[in-house]
């Protein structure tokens, strides 16, 4: 089984900025030490076209993104120097994931080594996102009949704005999130299910949560689940302000996984946030859910005939 990485295409961030970019190269390290795939497994992604891109963005936003001609105020809330290595990230981070999609629905898994951007809306961008792989990939495979209905299950801290606002009125596709009441974003845009949790929610509600949004997920009878599997929920991420420990997080992994394996829907598996204390730790949170795809969703070879 193959992951998809952005990794060819570095955005150097300042001292100090606060976005973990190591994470990712430190994840894939992790991976490949762990067994999860080899370093022969890690494909570069492609790079989104502006089409793809324009199935859930305004043409204007995409255009304005690839000439570098976006708003100082845009650029502000989305918290990334603005650079053309920064727009090649992102449309790979985009690519990556629909390639995921399309190895899920060859092999009933596909996963990527970044997105999840979920901030980014139709037309506008904020919290460390630019376009919107979840509803880009989403968007291109039903305009292209390769699926007739697609899930969104959305477990990251914040919640999922941009998808929300991108997929609003769009009966083919169904968002179901759990998120932080009181963290970012501010303004919240309403998905088809929207559980929010207390500051301090520990394991048990945060799973009890997960399980609902899974549950109505699943009864959607989607073709295809894109899990955004952020790790910002874990009691030690700097800006989550949940209290989910390690073992937590591996039952929520576990719980879609398994669930989405009994019901025979494809999953892809998107990265998220995570803004741990250390950034082993957010690596260690992302790595889990990487080990928990391994066992339970990777395809199993076929065990030879006993005559």
């Amino acid at each position: 089984m193959r992951a998809w990485s952005a990794e060819a295409h570095p955005v150097p961030l300042p001292p100090g900025h606060r976005f973990p970019m190591d994470k990712y190269r430190l994840l894939r390290e992790a991976c490949v030490s762990a067994g999860v795939f080899t370093e022969a497994g890690v494909a570069p992604a492609p790079l989104a076209s502006p089409a793809e891109l324009e199935a859930a963005h305004d043409p204007a936003w995409v255009g304005a993104c690839l000439g570098g001609t976006v708003a100082p105020r845009v650029v502000r809330r989305i918290g990334f120097p603005w650079s053309p290595a920064l727009v090649a990230r992102c449309r790979a981070s985009v690519g990556g994931t629909v390639a995921a999609a399309r190895d899920a629905l060859a092999f009933g898994f596909g996963g990527t080594l970044a997105g999840g951007t979920h901030h980014a809306g139709r037309a506008e961008a904020e919290g460390f996102c630019v376009f919107n792989d979840l509803a880009v990939a989403a968007r291109v495979l039903l305009a292209e009949g390769a699926v007739q209905r697609v899930a969104i299950v959305d477990l990251d801290v914040h919640q999922g704005n941009g998808t929300a606002d991108i997929l609003a009125g769009d009966g083919r596709c169904f968002l179901a999130g759990v998120h932080g009441d009181r963290n970012f974003p501010f303004r919240k845009v309403p998905g088809d299910l929207d559980i929010p949790l207390a500051d301090g929610t520990g394991d048990a509600a945060f799973l009890d949560a997960c399980a609902h949004a899974v549950s109505a997920a699943l009864a959607f009878h989607p073709d295809l689940l894109l899990f955004q599997a952020g790790v910002d929920a874990l009691e030690t991420d700097r800006l989550g302000r949940l209290h989910v420990s390690p073992a937590g997080m591996s039952a929520r992994d576990r719980l879609v996984l398994e669930s989405a394996r009994a019901a025979g829907v494809p999953v892809v598996l998107t990265l998220g946030g995570g803004y741990g204390r250390t950034i082993e730790s957010t690596v260690n949170g992302h790595l889990g859910t990487w080990l928990a795809a391994r066992e339970i969703c990777f395809p199993r070879p076929r065990r030879p005939r006993e005559d």
